[in-house]
């Protein structure tokens, strides 16, 4: 099993075994933006209808699992715990609760998914469009209980402080997505043709294939401990999966519920707000791609820390993940302010077309410098906190950061005061940093005041006192 270094690091072994354990998810979780980059790519080649099907019917199937998810980002929260406090007997429950879960939170989604038709057609779609939907989901919807698994042995691996295999596996699901959807789609590679389908045939076969692939891997590689399938599960580990875990979703949802109406609020101004505005998100999208894997290392290595006891390393671990997080989100805000243009100019406009919508994502785009500043302390003060097991009180904040201030400043700003696209992306912003200042002091606060030595049970009621305590 490899180890992590002491209970008792200094800062700058800490920041080494941050960027160590970050730095593939992070590329992990690019191949992974890159695979719906390319389910985006070949379903525009057949037009504006499948397009529109298939990325209304991803993005409701990617959501909805990725809510889901935070069932899978207590089983890294556990597993850490266990490792930190030398309780490895633990490690091999965990993760077989992890699986139970998985495949009971996939259920409801499923039910929902095979109902959207009518769902679609009760909120006012066209029926053209909701029956396009249903064709793809209901291919789809049987990728749930694979994804929720896959994301499981993600979540163990980095626990595991094996985020190699993580990465090696995505770059080849990036491939084999491609190469699926290609084929799936036009018939091609002596693959049938089955038109906008087919890119729900590719993302259900990937997802499996990388359920293999990680199973084979984890049962071949030396130091993981093997968890059979079969056997009994612990039913207590699946309820504190459950306990830690729905907060992290609903945080989730909340954070990308606030998206989602900015880019509502955009479609009200118009196609070329909408427009400049989609170029900004996928900009912003591809950069959080380094704090939210620094979030999940913080997640791991204070986890591991606590475990322990070893409250001051796990402080230190803490400080680690924000130090990275401000230099990289400093020098990302840096380069998209001069490199705006260009920035912008990689997504296919043409000045002497889309002179709008340049001059607008410009514009855009120096607001998301101070944006990523936000977005990434709060991801990595959240991934934080969850390694001490403070999982709801970030999501009250998060709540009421983004939806009793970002949400309502973003549409005061955009219409009320006439800033427009501007107002939208500025009231998003700071949403945001009304979340990264109270979750960063509420870790230096509970980090603080924690002492050596003590149960992570004493953290834990640390953590959920009163934030004025």
């Amino acid at each position: 099993m490899r180890p992590f270094p002491p209970h008792s690091p200094r800062f700058t072994q800490e920041l080494g075994a941050t960027l160590h354990l970050a730095a593939p998810i992070a590329l992990a979780m690019v191949a992974q933006f890159g695979m719906g980059v390319t389910d985006t790519i070949m379903l525009g080649a057949l037009g504006r209808e499948p397009l529109a099907a298939g990325g209304l019917a991803t993005g409701m199937f990617f959501f909805s699992g990725s809510v889901l998810q935070g069932f899978t980002t207590a089983v890294a929260i556990l597993i850490a715990h266990a490792r930190g406090g030398r309780e490895e007997h633990r490690i091999t429950p965990i993760l077989k609760a992890g699986y139970a879960l998985a495949v009971i939170a996939a259920l409801p989604l499923m039910v929902v998914l095979w109902f959207v038709e009518p769902i679609l057609l009760k909120v006012g779609e066209p029926a053209a469009l909701a029956a396009n939907v249903k064709a793809y989901l209901h291919v789809l919807m049987w990728a749930a209980p694979g994804f929720l698994w896959v994301a499981t042995q993600r979540s163990f691996l980095s626990a595991m402080a094996r985020p190699q295999l993580v990465l090696f596996v995505s770059l080849g699901a990036l491939v084999t997505n491609g190469v699926l959807n290609y084929g799936l789609i036009h018939g091609r590679f002596g693959l049938p043709e089955l038109g906008f389908v087919g890119s729900a045939v590719a993302s259900l076969a990937t997802i499996y294939l990388q359920l293999g692939a990680y199973s084979v891997s984890m049962r071949v590689m030396r130091g993981l401990p093997r968890a059979k399938v079969k056997g009994a599960i612990a039913w207590k580990i699946v309820r504190e999966l459950v306990h830690l875990g729905w907060p992290i979703g609903i945080t989730v949802g909340v954070e990308a519920g606030l998206f989602f109406a900015g880019a509502l609020l955009m479609g009200l101004l118009g196609t070329t707000s909408l427009a400049a505005h989609q170029v900004t998100i996928q900009v912003a999208a591809t950069l959080f791609m380094i704090p939210l894997a620094l979030g999940q290392a913080a997640n791991v290595r204070v986890g591991y820390h606590a475990g322990a006891g070893a409250i001051h390393a796990a402080r230190t671990a803490g400080f680690a993940s924000l130090t990275i997080c401000l230099a990289t989100a400093l020098t990302g805000a840096t380069l998209t302010i001069v490199f705006a243009k260009e920035i912008v100019l990689l997504f296919g406009l043409e000045e002497s077309r889309d002179a709008e919508v340049i001059a607008l994502a410009t514009r855009l785009l120096a607001v998301a410098a101070a944006f990523q500043l936000a977005d990434g302390v709060q991801a990595v003060a959240a991934g934080a906190l969850r390694g001490l097991k403070d999982t709801r009180v970030p999501m009250i904040v998060a709540a009421l950061g983004y939806w009793a201030v970002g949400f309502p400043a973003a549409w005061l700003l955009a219409f009320p005061l006439g800033f427009g696209a501007v107002g939208v992306w500025w009231g998003l912003a700071l949403g945001l940093a009304v979340v990264a200042f109270p979750l960063t002091w509420r870790f230096v606060y509970v980090s603080g005041h924690s002492r050596d030595g003590a149960s992570i049970e004493d953290a834990a009621r640390m953590a959920f006192a009163p934030v004025a305590a």
